[in-house]
């Protein structure tokens, strides 16, 4: 009773300033709250969804070096003609030194025979020691085999520590070595876990140190398995496994999971995205999580720094409404009424709502006109702020195409890598079975290459495969495709060529290449295999194995030459 006696005291403009500015004030600080919570939305979604494509991004990457890995092993277990010269033969044992140079991630590639005793294996180490207990021998016998990552254990003291200083862990990959029917030994791969590290360093934006974005591993079973910076074990010890609360893509049902806030074992609360390794193969199914995180308080910082601007904004105009509202004496009751609606309007959203100008008194008018301009203002703060994810998410799928561009070139020659190629591979055989057209492929490798970086260095050699992949890309078609599949092995693809011309073009090769001079190395030599597709039902996997099984005939010949497919 007090309260309204003393409010009844003051003058009618001062009753109708203080109304009306507390109704102004409370106004515009919803206002500035509903746009600022509605762009704070968004923006935690752009976040989220920045984050869930990282994690899918990385489980892709993941996948295809866990099927390539094991499709390697399996292609060298399938040398037939290598192995029927003895599983100790010094041709296995270039392959696997080989096969080495082009994975360096590949610490151990050995072969061991049916009774599990190792007789051959890159650098002499294992060789003549009982490996029959491995599960990756034992799988290894069935068929192709990827084993999930566990720490080294004959080989721990035989290899130099690793870069971060933990213990080395090993992906092992198996496939059996059968020489007709008969299964006589396995060959295995001793993958270093720090190709997963490489990996997901790759797919790290530059600004991550800031962002503080983090990638982790999981495995089946919710253990952790990979954390960065070298704190995997310190994780582990600490009792981290798979957050309960987070929901994990499997990538299969179209929709993508939403994005949680968890609290993970450190105590503190991470924006936290979650996606399954999806398998390229059946073998390389692990069963992983690739998990990326961000600090709560980093990701949701623009749309904290959005809410507190316009709230600023509102608390601005609401003022400047305020001081207006001291000069409004008349009719002011009707307009204020009026303006309540038209704010509760804009405040829910209803098309073509605005701010309306009055016109009872010169001191209304301004005070609508204030009104307006403030809508206005956060309605084009909104627009701006939209206009800035727009060109944030562009920048992000440029990123991406940067790195499926990269990941597709080989840096050395410039020519496609692996995996460019069996997607050029995959859409030439296709239309070659469409038009039912030739498609020949040859498959060319530097003879000696080791006892030219040997003797001459890496850079010489380096030089040596520059020049190899320029005169394959002069002597070729436009319409061919030229890549380099590692090491000192490139293939050629040749649509419309039968194999007869094929094998031309490919003497043609080896003939320019020995030609030439190199100022350093002097002349090079080189070997090539030609394979040619036998019909529609034949595929670029069989073809490049068939191109491989020549240019190794060719290389047993005597390199400097040119053989076909038998």
């Amino acid at each position: 009773m007090m309260l309204i006696t003393r409010f009844s005291d003051h003058s009618l403009r001062m009753q109708i300033a203080l109304v009306f500015g507390t109704l102004v004030v409370t106004l515009s600080v919803l206002l500035s709250l509903g746009f600022g919570e509605l762009l704070k939305h968004r923006i935690q979604r752009d976040a989220g969804s920045s984050l869930q494509v990282v994690a899918e991004n990385a489980g892709k990457l993941l996948a295809l070096g866990l099927m390539q890995r094991s499709l390697e092993a399996e292609v060298m277990a399938s040398a037939e003609v290598v192995w029927s010269k003895g599983l100790d033969s010094a041709e296995a044992q270039h392959m696997l030194a080989r096969s080495q140079a082009m994975q360096p991630t590949n610490l151990w590639i050995g072969v061991a025979d049916a009774q599990g005793v190792v007789r051959n294996a890159t650098r002499g180490l294992l060789v003549g020691q009982s490996v029959a207990q491995r599960p990756w021998f034992q799988h290894g016998l069935e068929g192709v085999h990827v084993g999930d990552v566990h720490p080294a254990k004959l080989l721990e003291s035989l290899l130099p520590p690793t870069a971060t200083g933990e213990p080395h862990r090993f992906v092992d990959f198996a496939a059996p070595i059968r020489v007709g029917p008969t299964t006589v030994g396995v060959l295995g791969i001793h993958g270093s876990w720090q190709w997963t590290r490489e990996v997901l360093e790759s797919l790290t934006p530059a600004s991550s140190d800031e962002s503080a974005l983090e990638l982790f591993i999981f495995d089946r079973e919710g253990q952790l398995i990979f954390a960065p910076g070298g704190q995997t074990e310190v994780m582990r010890s600490a009792g981290q496994r798979l957050p309960e609360d987070i929901s994990v893509n499997n990538n299969r049902d179209g929709d993508r999971t939403q994005t949680t806030v968890v609290r993970w074992r450190d105590g503190k609360r991470y924006l936290t995205a979650a996606t399954q390794l999806q398998p390229r193969n059946a073998a390389s199914d692990l069963g992983w999580r690739i998990v990326a995180r961000q600090p709560v308080e980093l990701a949701f910082a623009e749309a904290d720094n959005t809410v507190q601007l316009a709230l600023v904004i509102g608390l601005t105009a609401a003022l400047l409404a305020s001081a207006l509202a001291w000069l409004a004496a008349r009719r002011l009751s009707v307009d204020l009424y009026a303006l309540a609606d038209a704010a509760s309007a804009v405040e829910v959203g209803l098309p073509g709502s605005d701010i309306p100008t009055m016109q009872s008194s010169r001191e209304v008018q301004q005070l609508s006109q204030s009104l307006g301009r403030m809508t206005h203002r956060l309605l084009a703060a909104r627009e701006a702020m939209e206009e800035k994810v727009r060109l944030r998410t562009l920048e992000l799928e440029a990123a991406n195409r940067a790195l499926d561009l990269q990941a597709r070139t080989d840096a050395l020659t410039g020519l496609l890598n692996r995996r460019g190629f069996e997607t050029q591979m995959a859409f030439a055989v296709a239309l070659a079975r469409r038009s039912s057209r030739p498609l020949s492929l040859i498959t060319v490798d530097v003879d000696h290459f080791k006892r030219v970086n040997d003797t001459y260095g890496h850079e010489a050699g380096d030089e040596v495969l520059r020049r190899l992949a320029r005169t394959l890309e002069s002597r070729l078609r436009g319409s061919d495709v030229v890549a380099r599949l590692g090491g000192e092995e490139f293939v050629a693809l040749l649509p419309d060529t039968d194999l007869e011309g094929a094998q031309s073009i490919a003497q043609a090769l080896v003939t320019a290449m020995a030609e030439q001079q190199n100022p350093v190395v002097g002349t090079i030599t080189v070997s090539a295999g030609v394979a040619t597709m036998r019909s529609a039902d034949d595929n670029g996997a069989a073809m490049l194995r068939r191109g491989d099984a020549a240019l190794y005939e060719a290389k047993g010949q005597g390199r400097n030459r040119v053989c076909v497919e038998a």
